[in-house]
């Protein structure tokens, strides 16, 4: 699990490792790997279990990114599912966000999934199993107000998901990109200091979830080899709304999203509409505003 010291990739190592699973845990800040190796050790079923913590950054240089996995793979084995959760977010103004903000948000988001993935795929297709799980976000299914450099970076985790199961599905190796909504993560909280009024009050129009209940889906998901992760109503609406042309796990599946398309874009533009509404109200009172100052 990349990105697995705090936050739903903790949260996702800690639901396998109840089921039984050996983990390896990867991330940047040691202390913080050290404190996540004890929490996820009480969860332990087995005696044999062990919980291998590795601090690195997956979206600077692929050859040690590379190296680490080959030495976790030789402690503990071939990996059997790789989870990328290593993530990062910058909200602001398109013409507000620093350019370089925007480079270092593909890298870690993107390139920080294209790392690891990578590294294990060539033993997973020798072997004929695995699974690669991309976390992405219901912000990489629709582009919001405020994040012009972080749903970009999300998008693309969908498009490299799409090409690299066609290439994989042969040899029984399956891809699952969860899009999680707002999760009650130490990084939400984080990005939620120097966000937008109007992203805030778009998200506000649905609630924040608990990162264990994420977990719990992502990883009932990813096991049982569904290419779509949603959490809750509006998380199933927005996997049906953009499913185009995505792999469908099963000819239900398929069936759900060619009944439900019509009604649920009738409804996503509802929202679409309140989201402009948002939008267009806090120009008017800034606007307002400035031109009040201005006055006095």
């Amino acid at each position: 699990v990349t990105g697995g010291s705090s936050g739903i990739g903790k949260c996702i190592a800690i639901e396998c490792y109840k089921q039984g699973a050996f983990i390896t845990v990867i991330a940047r800040d040691e202390n913080k790997l050290l404190q996540t190796k004890k929490e996820i050790e009480k969860y332990s079923v087995n005696d044999k279990q062990v919980v291998l913590c590795i601090s690195v950054d997956v979206s600077k240089d692929y050859e040690q990114v590379e190296n680490v996995l080959k030495q976790a793979q030789e402690k503990l084995g071939p990996v059997d599912m790789l989870v990328n959760c290593a993530g990062t977010s910058v909200t602001g103004k398109f013409e507000d966000i620093e350019v370089n903000s925007f480079e270092r948000l593909m890298a870690v988001n993107y390139l920080g999934s294209v790392y690891p993935s990578r590294a294990v795929i060539a033993t997973m297709k020798e072997r004929r199993m695995g699974r690669i799980v991309f976390v992405s976000s219901q912000a990489g299914q629709l582009g919001l107000f405020g994040y012009t450099a972080y749903s970009p970076t999300k998008f693309a985790l969908r498009g490299l998901a799409e090409a690299l199961q066609m290439e994989v599905k042969p040899y029984n190796v399956y891809v699952t990109v969860a899009y999680p909504p707002d999760t009650d993560t130490p990084g939400f909280a984080e990005e939620s200091k120097t966000k937008p009024l109007e992203t805030k009050l778009i998200s506000e129009t649905s609630s924040v979830c608990q990162a264990e209940q994420v977990a719990r889906v992502i990883v009932k998901d990813a096991i049982q080899g569904n290419f779509n992760s949603s959490v809750g109503s509006d998380g199933y609406m927005l996997s049906i709304l953009t499913s185009g042309m995505s792999p469908v796990t099963s000819i239900t599946e398929g069936l759900q999203q060619v009944v439900c398309m019509g009604i649920f874009r009738i409804i996503g533009l509802f929202y679409l509409g309140s989201f402009d509404s948002i939008v267009r109200r806090c120009m008017m009172q800034r606007e307002k505003s400035e031109s009040a100052d201005k006055t006095e």
